[in-house]
Order: structure tokens, then C-alpha cells, then sequence
């Protein structure tokens, strides 16, 4: 049971976060519908990857295999997968009417994702492997949500040209984060690396996860503005 709360807990924690922080509640039928919307982009991704799956083992380079690995295995059909949710479930959504709630409902369908991906490792890994997703992993997810959100929102109430090329960016932007993320990991596991590389790979990692902290709360912070601007010019 403590390894079941571990593993729920960080998940709880960031969704609370990023709610909170919304000056017009959304409705929490929408929310569930977007958390276990989460739940159906996992299959979806399982769907999208096991035809790319087998040619892994054709990769004898551990640098491509560790980014075949990265982005074409793991950060692509995520986070493919939880587009198409997200624009399934709120594109057209009459309540998906302010800049921040792409961002909350993004991170509803991610958090969804990241719940049974985490309760699967740490019932796995167990205590130490809850501890560490919980500072890493959980907040990836969650942070890579928040890319996928802002852009997301830009396209939506976009007027001009430029709106598909938002949304594809609303997709590109996760992955980038998300492949070097797993990159840093998946290479460091890789045989016969000397020192220097793995010092190298590990800078890497803490830089990622310090730009997609840093860059995720700005994202935050300028929609939650937009939207207090556009309340004030409303009144």
C-alpha cells in the first residue's frame, strides 16, 4: 500500500499545483475526462510504437540506439498520443476559453499518462524508484504538459496563419524536451562510456531538467497574465 501511495502522491501533488492556480475553475467533469484520457493515450502510444519497436535491436551504435531509444521509441508516441487525446477531448470545447486552461488540461492528460507509467515502475523499483520519479519523472511529465498547453492555447484563439504551425509546435516542443531527457538517460546505461562522456551526459540531464523547469513556469506565468489582461479589458 505505501508503494500505491507513493507512486499516486507526486501525481496529486503537481495536478493540485496547476489547478489551483486557475482563476476560473474548470469544469471536473472535462478534468476526468482529460486525466483518464491519459489513461487511453497509453495504448494509443503502445499502438504507434510497436511497429518502430523491433528496429531498435538493429542499432549497434549506442549513441543512435540510445536516441532511437529516446525519441522515436519513447518521447514521439507519448507525446503523439497525448495530442490527439488533447485536441480529441478540448479543441472544441465551449469551456476551453481561456489561455491557461490549454496548460491544465494538457498536464490532466500527461499526469493521467505519467499515474500508471509511475505506479508500474515503482511497484517494480519500489521505494527508491518512487522517490526519484517523484523529484524527476512526475514533474517531466507534467512540465512537458506545460509546453504542449501554451502552445496548445496559442493555436486555439490564434486568428491569423500562423495556427497550425503553433499546434505542430504545441508537438514538437514536448519531444525535443522529452527525447533529451530520456537520451541523457538511456546513453549513460550504455557500456564501455569513459568518464568524460558520462560527465558530459549527466550535465546534459541537469541542464534539461533546469530549462524545462524554468521555461514550463514562464510558460505558466504568461498565460495566467494573458488571461488576467484580457479579463481587465473585458470589464
Amino acid at each position: 500500500m505505501s508503494l500505491l501511495i507513493a507512486s499516486i502522491t507526486p501525481v496529486m501533488i503537481f495536478l493540485y499545483l496547476i489547478n489551483r492556480r486557475d482563476k476560473v475553475q474548470e469544469p471536473k467533469k472535462l478534468l476526468a475526462k482529460c486525466f483518464f484520457g491519459g489513461f487511453l493515450s497509453i495504448a494509443l502510444a503502445l499502438l504507434i510504437d510497436a511497429p518502430l519497436a523491433p528496429f531498435a535491436d538493429s542499432i549497434s551504435s549506442p549513441f543512435l540506439h540510445a536516441f532511437y531509444n529516446a525519441f522515436i521509441i519513447a518521447a514521439g508516441p507519448e507525446e503523439l498520443a497525448k495530442f490527439l487525446v488533447l485536441y480529441w477531448l478540448v479543441w472544441k470545447s465551449a469551456d476551453f476559453d481561456q489561455h491557461y486552461d490549454g496548460i491544465i488540461y494538457a498536464v490532466f492528460v500527461s499526469l493521467g499518462f505519467a499515474l500508471v507509467e509511475n505506479i508500474l515502475y515503482v511497484m517494480e523499483g519500489g521505494m527508491g524508484v518512487a522517490v526519484a520519479r517523484a523529484v524527476l519523472s512526475v514533474p517531466g511529465h507534467g512540465f512537458f504538459a506545460v509546453l504542449m498547453g501554451y502552445y496548445f492555447s496559442l493555436a486555439k484563439f490564434h486568428e491569423g496563419t500562423e495556427k497550425n504551425k503553433l499546434l505542430l509546435k504545441s508537438l514538437w516542443m514536448p519531444i525535443l524536451f522529452h527525447g533529451l531527457y530520456d537520451f541523457a538517460l538511456f546513453y549513460m546505461e550504455a557500456e564501455g562510456l569513459s568518464p568524460w562522456i558520462l560527465i558530459a551526459l549527466m550535465v546534459l540531464f541537469t541542464y534539461v531538467v533546469i530549462r524545462l523547469w524554468r521555461v514550463g513556469f514562464k510558460k505558466i506565468k504568461l498565460h495566467l497574465h494573458k488571461d488576467h489582461i484580457d479579463s481587465i479589458e473585458t470589464v
